[in-house]
C-alpha cells in the first residue's frame, strides 16, 4: 500500500474508533473538527466498542458483579481499559455509569486484591488510573490520589518496581498514568516524576536491561499492563521526548517491523511468556495479521518524532 492507501484503510468507517484515533493522533485534527466529531459519535454505535458495550450488564459490569478484575481480560477492569483505548469517554452515558460503578469497586485503592489494608498492586493501579484519565476523570479526587501514590512510590533514580523486585522497564504503568495527563494538568511533583521516569527509560534505550527479553520486541494489543517497545515509544513521545537520540534503537525496530505494504502486524495478543494466565486472552484483531490498532499507534509515534 502507498502511504495514502494505508491511511484510507485506517479511516474506513466500519471501525469508528480507529478512524477517530487516526484523525486525531496521526493526522493531528482537533476534537472540534467535523470529521472527528462524527467519528467519535459513532464509536459506541458500531464496531469494537459497540460490541463490548453490548456484553455489558445493564447494571454496569462485565462477567461478574462481585469482581472487577477476575476473570482476567474480560471482566470490568479490562473492558473499561479497552473502551478507554478505543476513544470512549464519560460523555457516553453508559460509560459514565460503568466508570462510577468501577471506581466504587476500588480498583485504584486495592489493585488486583480485595483485601482492605493491602498495598495496591502497582501494575493494575497504574493501568486503571491511566484508563480513567483517558475516560475524562483526570481531576477526580480518587484518580489524583492514585497518581500521588504513584509519585510517592517512585524510586529516587527514576523507575518503579513490581512487588519489591527492583526497578525495571516493564514497571511502566505509573509513567503511563502520568503521561496520559496533559502537562498542564500535572502537579509539580507529577511533572518531576514524569521527567525522572522518562530519563530512566531513555538511559536504557527502552530495552537495555539484563538479557534480551523477547516479549518486549513483540507488539501486542490490547496493551493492558504489558510492556513492549511500541509502548515505550508511545510513552516517551507523549511526554515530549520524540527527538531524543536514545529512541533510535526502538525506532529502528519499529521501521523493521513495517510490512512492505506500509502496515504493521499484531505480533501477539499476550506478549508475556513468563506469566501465563489460565483465563483466555482478549483480542480485537488476529495475531500475525495486519493490525489497524498497531498501525495507527506506530504512525502516531512516527508523526511525533518527525
Amino acid at each position: 500500500m502507498a502511504p495514502g492507501k494505508v491511511l484510507d484503510w485506517l479511516l474506513e468507517p466500519e471501525e469508528p474508533s480507529v478512524r477517530y484515533l487516526t484523525l486525531t493522533r496521526v493526522l493531528g485534527k482537533s476534537k472540534g473538527d467535523p470529521e472527528v466529531r462524527a467519528a467519535r459519535k459513532r464509536i459506541p454505535q458500531t464496531g469494537w466498542a459497540a460490541s463490548i458495550l453490548a456484553r455489558r450488564d445493564p447494571a454496569g459490569w462485565w462477567v461478574r458483579d462481585w469482581s472487577h478484575f477476575s476473570p482476567s481480560y474480560t471482566s470490568t477492569t479490562w473492558m473499561m481499559v479497552v473502551l478507554s483505548d478505543l476513544g470512549l469517554s464519560r460523555e457516553t452515558r453508559v460509560v459514565e455509569e460503568s466508570a462510577q460503578l468501577w471506581m466504587g469497586m476500588k480498583p485504584l485503592r486495592y489493585g488486583a486484591t480485595v483485601h482492605p489494608g493491602v498495598e495496591p498492586h502497582y501494575c493494575s493501579l497504574g493501568m486503571g488510573a491511566a484508563a480513567l484519565v483517558r475516560l475524562g476523570y483526570g481531576e477526580d479526587p480518587r484518580v489524583r490520589r492514585a497518581l500521588d501514590w504513584i509519585v510517592e512510590k517512585q524510586h529516587p533514580l527514576g523507575g518503579w518496581s513490581h512487588f519489591g523486585s527492583g526497578r525495571n522497564l516493564d514497571a511502566w504503568q505509573g509513567l503511563g498514568a502520568l503521561a496520559s495527563l496533559p502537562r498542564e494538568e500535572r502537579s509539580a511533583s507529577m511533572q518531576r516524576a514524569a521527567e525522572l521516569g522518562a530519563e530512566f527509560f531513555l538511559e536504557r534505550e527502552l530495552h537495555r536491561q539484563g538479557p534480551r527479553y523477547e516479549p518486549w520486541f513483540r507488539f501486542h494489543s490490547p496493551v493492558f499492563y504489558f510492556y513492549d517497545l511500541l509502548v515505550g515509544l508511545e510513552l516517551l513521545t507523549a511526554l515530549g521526548y520524540g527527538s531524543d537520540p536514545r529512541l533510535r534503537s526502538a525506532l529502528e525496530l519499529l521501521e523493521r517491523k513495517r510490512r512492505p505494504d506500509g502496515r504493521w502486524n499484531l505480533d501477539a495478543v499476550h506478549p508475556d511468556v513468563l506469566h501465563p494466565f489460565n483465563d483466555k486472552p482478549f483480542s480485537l484483531e488476529k495475531a500475525g495479521a495486519p493490525s489497524k490498532l498497531i498501525t495507527l499507534r506506530a504512525l502516531a509515534v512516527l508523526a511525533a518524532v518527525n
